[in-house]
């Protein structure tokens, strides 16, 4: 399996499924094991999820010098993932709660603390890179200084800027420029799909694109052989939370491309990854490891096939 180094955010997630949205007013509910807190966080479920399915991982991040850094250790050891490069530089650890319907759909309200204005100390990051194959940079402010030196070492740059919705975006116009690997969501695009892929080919030259399309699966974009295609979604179990379902079609996309390098193998098994995943409450869980997808992947690959 490879070695990957991830960077990106910890936090605690706090889930409370609720009847509907959108929520009426009331003084208080009593929802019996409806309300769960975990370790979370896009960086640790990418972590996480590569880590099950056999890789090893450098994983980078920032939490607090608080009661919750004790849990986060914690739960990395019984992972099995190394905490040498979590710092607990920050006042707090971030938190994170969200709303979420028997539908799957959800509302995210995120409490990042202190962690856009910290630094990440660079010569742990250089320790961090020195054998990692890829790194996956997820676009918080600690990960932006490294961008351009992992390019610079030769490394393979992937990043998930998720909701974006203009090439112009200040915020996350480090992490495109530098991407080989880029992947984002549909969900604020100013035009479709495919025509934003093209757009982002014109602006920024990246190989290698991935549009998550939520239940409608996931749009691939290859730079080089000018490949555009959709790759519908199955349903693998009931739909129960599909918070987290990006980081799981990232995580399994780069395992898989890791592997390979096929980028067309390897969005059809993380369209699989991601669709058993959406099975459970929270964002860090529901995760197969490389056996199961490789068997789930035979029962639905069929199902998954481009449409152009």
């Amino acid at each position: 399996m490879a070695n990957i180094l991830v960077s990106g955010l910890i936090n605690i997630e706090t889930t409370l499924k609720i009847e509907r949205f959108p929520l009426q007013y009331f003084p208080v509910t009593y929802p019996f094991f409806g309300i769960r807190s975990t370790v979370s966080g896009v960086g640790y479920n990418l972590a996480k999820a590569l880590t099950h399915l056999g890789n090893r991982v450098n994983f980078i991040s920032l939490i607090g010098n608080d009661l919750n850094e004790h849990i986060v250790r914690n739960e990395l050891a019984q992972l099995g993932i190394d905490d040498r490069y979590v710092s607990a530089a920050l006042h707090e650890t971030a938190q994170s709660v969200i709303l979420y319907e028997e539908s799957g759909r959800r509302q995210i309200h995120t409490d990042l603390k202190d962690n856009q204005t910290q630094t990440y100390p660079a010569e742990l990051f250089e320790k961090a890179m020195a054998d990692s194959e890829i790194c996956a940079l997820c676009n918080i402010n600690f990960s932006r200084p490294y961008l351009q030196m992992a390019r610079s070492q030769g490394k393979l740059v992937a990043t998930d800027v998720h909701a974006i919705g203009s090439l112009e975006d200040d915020y996350n116009h480090d992490f495109m420029s530098a991407a080989d690997i880029l992947f984002m969501s549909h969900e604020n695009l100013p035009c479709s799909p495919r025509e934003w892929v093209q757009n982002v080919w014109q602006c920024f030259g990246t190989p290698i694109c991935v549009v998550g399309l939520g239940s409608q699966g996931a749009l691939l974009g290859i730079r080089s052989e000018n490949f555009l295609g959709h790759f519908p979604a199955v349903s693998t179990r009931t739909v129960v939370n599909t918070i987290g379902a990006g980081d799981a079609l990232f995580s399994a996309f780069l395992h898989s491309y890791s592997a390979t390098h096929s980028p067309y193998l390897s969005i059809r098994k993380a369209i699989v990854f991601a669709s058993y995943k959406i099975g459970v409450t929270g964002a860090a869980e529901g995760f197969l490891n490389q056996s199961e997808l490789n068997d789930l992947f035979v029962k639905y690959q069929n199902q998954i096939n481009p449409q152009l």
